[in-house]
């Protein structure tokens, strides 16, 4: 039956076990590696754009969306048997992708092609597909002589088991740790909703009389920002630090091991080091351009932060009536939640009832709906249990008439997105959190559509998931504002799949360039903050009620609440990633504890004891061959554009549809069509202005 190959618009994720992964995978292969035998045969009249550019992208298709389906149950719904078939199958699978690039007939039939009279008269959209996919190639190495080409080869298999490796001790250790508490006087100062959380999560161990705490996010963040106990907060504060460093899934070696793979398969491709690898072909270009706008933007804001740094010591001896000192790393979440509640009588907490998750979400529909020409539907789900029992789950209005939509887990929803009669793509969320399920949020994409050479519309198939705070004793899901924050991110990574209008595959939706993949979900975070946004979503759960004029004053005014230490933490991240993968060959066999409390002191607040590095559990870095290695300044950079773009908004109307139809035609809609700073140019109409994030964040 083969049910990873299926070739139906959605799936029946009840046929989708671990069982069927390695056959169906295999199978795939075969059928793949078929198909590549007779693409490296051609020759002559078949030397055309269908046959090599558009032939080479479906040879692939089966396969890459087999495999994305398995890496995606890693994902959600992880377990024993499917770590093991995945992990069994990983290094074959990708020695496959690795032998594309590296094989010299497929190599040739390009080369071949790119000389012919049709290639070389190629325009627009047709002309960069050949220009990236010549690009591709390079880079991965296919003009490589064969002793290089087959150590190459290695080094790829070797990144893709150690960086799983790496993610599976993440989840394996926050997995491994939890506390019961029995004494409720422990858990002073946690709100309700944390307290609830707590209790239900006790109960579902058969410890009703006790609150669990975990190391989930929705778990253990509010003890860290709210807790009155200080024992307690350094427990978690603590347990959280052992996170890919306790017992067996310590990842020091493997940081090690992954960044020494990394350093060698830049300079096996010409590369001085990794950075200069991944940046080539994004807007930085290379890695000390990367790494100079990071420094760049710190001696920015440095005499902000250690301000700042000073104003929180400050406010914890006249809270504790105390001598002024250093913070314990435990305390920094506590304390700047109680300056951010006297400074500007601003609690995240009170925020809640005027976030219902699905109110949110219908809300963020309808303002982007109106912003974009959209309309977002939901449909009906049915989930099928491993006995064969299926429940069917009705969606919210407004919904469309059809058959339920199969999903991986009850709490899966699933929605469609039209434009008038226009079928432009579907998509499915997932918002919180379980054991099988891996930290974060993030969205991700099963199928590419786009025009079509008939003149047709193929829809796109995308997701969103999240780990956020789960709906306590059968009630909804209230979220934080941080949390609504990330919910428009997703959507926003989404959208810029969802509306993509490329008709070629492999430069259509978020297949652009790192730095600037941001751009779209950072942006939409800005309607998180916007009076006239916020009337559309910001409802209380039971009345109905917009949010008050006081809460929105106070949400204004602690917008820019400790923003250089925010800033700077995020620039100590990019600074970690580019030291670690630029100074790759210097810092091979270091103590990473002594590179991060040494070599990085002065990109993070100073605190009370030296702490374990954040890289053995920095999985944007790590738990995946590339992820956001050498491209977490991607995140900043991203910013610099969105808050530059928002300008536009801010100046024209945050609710104008008309430059919300302009941001859909020019940049949502564009994919890797053009480059990225084209892309920028015409939807603002003139290069980027920096000082914008500075300016909105109260840094300037």
């Amino acid at each position: 039956m083969h049910p990873f190959l299926k070739d139906d618009f959605l799936f029946d994720w009840s046929q989708l076990q671990s069982s069927a992964i390695e056959p169906d995978i295999r199978l795939a292969l075969k059928q793949t590696q078929e198909r590549i035998e007779a693409f490296k045969k051609l020759s002559g009249p078949q030397l055309s754009y269908a046959h090599v550019l558009l032939g080479f992208e479906s040879a692939t298709k089966d396969l890459s969306r087999a495999w994305g389906l398995v890496g995606h149950l890693d994902s959600v719904l992880n377990s024993p048997d499917l770590r093991k078939t995945y992990n069994a199958l990983l290094p074959e699978v990708t020695a496959f992708y690795t032998s594309l690039t590296l094989d010299p007939d497929i190599w040739q039939v390009f080369k071949n092609y790119a000389n012919t009279a049709e290639a070389k008269s190629l325009q627009g959209i047709k002309r960069r597909f050949l220009e990236e996919t010549i690009a591709d190639f390079e880079e991965n190495g296919a003009g490589l002589p064969p002793e290089e080409k087959k150590r190459l080869a290695e080094v790829n298999a070797a990144l893709a088991e150690k960086t799983q490796k790496y993610s599976e001790n993440v989840l394996d250790s926050t997995n491994d740790w939890e506390i019961f508490i029995d004494d409720e006087n422990q858990l002073k100062g946690l709100p309700p909703s944390a307290l609830g959380l707590a209790k239900q999560s006790a109960t579902a161990k058969s410890r009703p009389d006790s609150w669990r705490i975990t190391l989930q996010q929705p778990s253990v963040f509010p003890v860290l920002q709210y807790g009155e106990d200080a024992a307690l907060r350094q427990k978690c504060w603590e347990a959280l630090s052992q996170v890919g460093y306790k017992a067996k899934w310590d990842n020091t070696q493997l940081v090690s091991e992954i960044l020494s793979l990394r350093d060698e398969k830049a300079r096996l491709l010409g590369k001085k080091h990794f950075a200069d690898f991944t940046t080539a072909r994004r807007m930085a270009q290379t890695g000390d351009q990367a790494l100079k706008f990071i420094e760049d933007m710190a001696v920015r804001i440095r005499p902000k932060f250690e301000q700042e740094v000073v104003e929180l010591e400050q406010y914890r001896a006249k809270i504790e009536k105390d001598a002024v000192r250093i913070l314990h790393p435990w305390e920094f979440g506590f304390y700047s939640e109680k300056m951010r509640r006297e400074y500007h009588g601003f609690d995240d907490e009170a925020l809640r009832p005027w976030f219902p998750v699905e109110g949110v979400i219908a809300g963020m529909f309808k303002l982007f709906g109106n912003l974009f020409g959209i309309q977002v539907v939901a449909r009906d789900t049915v989930y099928v249990d491993a006995t064969g029992k299926a429940e069917v789950f009705k969606a919210a209005a407004p919904r469309v008439e059809n058959s339920p939509v199969s999903v991986w887990h009850p709490e899966v929803r699933f929605y469609e997105v039209h434009d008038g009669s226009r079928h432009l793509g579907s998509f499915y969320t997932d918002w919180f959190p379980r054991e099988s399920k891996r930290g974060g949020a993030w969205m991700n994409f099963f199928r590419t559509g786009g025009p079509r050479s008939d003149g047709s519309f193929a829809p796109h198939l995308g997701l969103m998931c999240g780990n956020f705070t789960p709906p306590v004793n059968g009630q909804q899901a209230l979220l934080t504002h941080d949390e609504v924050t990330t919910v428009f991110h997703e959507f926003g990574h989404l959208l810029h799949h969802l509306l993509s209008e490329v008709e070629v595959e492999s430069l259509s939706g978020v297949r652009v360039a790192w730095d600037f993949v941001e751009l779209p979900s950072q942006l939409l975070e800005n309607w998180c903050w916007e009076e006239e946004s916020l009337a559309l979503f910001a409802r209380h759960h039971l009345t109905g009620e917009k949010l008050p004029s006081d809460l929105l004053k106070k949400l204004d005014a602690s917008s820019n609440f400790r923003a250089a230490s925010q800033c700077m933490r995020q620039l100590c991240f990019s600074k970690l990633d580019l030291d670690l993968h630029i100074r790759a060959n210097e810092l091979k066999n270091t103590d990473l504890d002594k590179h991060w409390n040494d070599a990085m002191a002065s990109w993070q607040t100073r605190t009370s004891q030296r702490v374990p590095s954040m890289a053995r559990r920095f999985s944007h870095l790590f738990s995946d061959a590339t992820g956001y290695a050498a491209g977490y300044y991607s995140y900043k950079w991203a910013e610099a554009l969105e808050a530059d773009a928002f300008t536009r908004f801010l100046k024209e109307g945050v609710l104008n549809s008309q430059v919300g139809r302009e941001l859909r035609e020019k940049v949502l809609a564009k994919g890797n069509s053009e480059p990225a700073d084209q892309i920028f140019r015409d939807f603002m109409g003139r290069n980027l202005d920096s000082e914008a994030v500075l300016v909105r964040d109260g840094l300037a």
